[in-house]
C-alpha cells in the first residue's frame, strides 16, 4: 500500500532535471533515503523499499552519493573486530 505525499516545490527547482517532475521526485526520494540511511534511521532494506530499488541498486546509489554502506562507526568496527 502506498501513501500519496504532496509537496510544494518552486518551479525553478525542476531546472536541475529539465522540468521532469517524475525524475525530480524519484531523485528526491533517493537522496532522502541515502541521508536517512547514513544517519542510521533506515536499514539498507527499508531504504531500498522506500526508493523502490533492489538492495543492489540502493548500494549503487550509496556509492553515487559517496556514502559508506556500513552503518558502524570506525570505533564500533574496531571493537567488533577485537571481540570477533
Amino acid at each position: 500500500m502506498y501513501v500519496k505525499l504532496t509537496l510544494d516545490i518552486p518551479e525553478g527547482a525542476f531546472s536541475l532535471f529539465r522540468d521532469d517532475q517524475a525524475r525530480f521526485g524519484r531523485e528526491m526520494r533517493i537522496a532522502a533515503a541515502v541521508k536517512w540511511f547514513e544517519m542510521g534511521r533506515l536499514s539498507q532494506s527499508k531504504a531500498a523499499e522506500l526508493t523502490e530499488m533492489s538492495r543492489e541498486e540502493f548500494l549503487d546509489a550509496l556509492h553515487r552519493y559517496q556514502v559508506s554502506p556500513f552503518q558502524m562507526t570506525p570505533e564500533e568496527l574496531a571493537v567488533e573486530a577485537k571481540n570477533g
